[in-house]
């Protein structure tokens, strides 16, 4: 494990990009579902070349897997050798696997194998400043979010509540998520994990009720802003904030709350000294796309699901 994450910290300093996702790394330090397997490239004399997560899961579906080639034993074939013993265990099944970043190299080693792109999951960002002059980055243009957006009528912001809200929250996460092939399908474990981690904040995460969930036993959810600070080093060399997940009930669509809610968590962001935040999105979801870009979010990354039938 300290090998493997340490090499992690070397890819990600070496391509300015974390080499895994968020998913990958917690099932590599807390485990996962079954059908799910770390992979290993190890040189002779013991050092770690290389590392991959595998998740088989059941049924007939793609197999998913994500790899990574330590810095120093880059172009000797490692990646190769990963992605074979991946096929490996796919056996007939389809294989999708992510390239964070989209580099050149990940897309030579995807096309020699004879996988196409299949997925681009967008990052965008967007300055937090007020002024031109205070932006870290001024070709990032964005205006200041409202720190008391006008919200539908009877609704109310309350800020998440652990060992009370989880159910509630799941509920609509799914329902707001619903063809969503991964946040759709959190459980009650997936959210208790990210409890768990150093970077959870209750104060960042922000609800939005019908009613209020304190007196009234009636109260319903119908939105979410979940926000998240990337510490310096993981996405820049200064912290980062993040729309973390950010989900709206269908029967709550088209009041504004998306955007309100939007902005309280942007708020949230800039008040903590924040210069700049990201989210990431689906490059085919043109309306969600357009609409954040009109809210001052350009493209900055992308990273790519390749896939190959078995």
């Amino acid at each position: 494990m300290p090998a493997v994450l340490a090499l992690l910290r070397a890819a990600t300093a070496a391509d300015g990009v974390r080499p895994l996702s968020e998913e990958a790394e917690l099932r590599l330090q807390h485990g996962g579902p079954g059908g799910g397997r770390d992979v290993l490239a190890a040189t002779p004399d013991g050092a770690l070349a290389g590392y991959a997560r595998f998740e088989g899961g059941v049924g007939t579906g793609d197999a998913e897997a994500e790899l990574v080639v330590s810095p120093a034993f880059r172009r000797r074939g490692t990646g190769r050798a990963l992605l074979a013993r991946l096929e490996k265990l796919a056996g007939d099944r389809p294989l999708r696997v992510w390239a964070h970043g989209d580099l050149p190299g990940s897309a030579e080693l995807a096309q020699r194998g004879g996988y196409e792109r299949a997925r681009v999951l967008l990052q965008l960002r967007r300055d937090l400043g007020e002024a031109a002059h205070d932006r870290p980055n001024p070709s990032l243009a964005g205006c200041a979010p409202a720190s008391r957006p006008a919200l539908p009528e009877g609704v109310r912001v309350h800020t998440f509540r652990p060992g009370v809200d989880e159910a509630a929250w799941l509920r609509v996460n799914a329902r707001a998520f619903a063809t969503h092939p991964e946040q759709g399908s959190w459980t009650d474990g997936d959210l208790r994990l990210r409890e768990a981690e150093p970077w959870f904040d209750p104060a960042g995460f922000f609800l939005a009720w019908r009613g209020d969930p304190d007196v009234d036993g009636d109260a319903t959810l119908v939105g979410f802003h979940w926000t998240k600070v990337h510490p310096p080093g993981d996405e820049g060399p200064e912290p980062v904030g993040e729309v973390y997940v950010l989900g709206i009930d269908p029967d709550a669509q088209g009041l504004g709350l998306g955007r309100a809610l939007t902005d309280v968590g942007l708020a949230h962001l800039r008040d903590r000294g924040l210069h700049q935040v990201l989210l990431y999105v689906e490059e085919d979801n043109t309306a969600a796309v357009t609409l954040y870009e009109r809210s001052g979010f350009i493209r900055y990354a992308a990273d790519v699901s390749w896939r190959r039938t078995g």
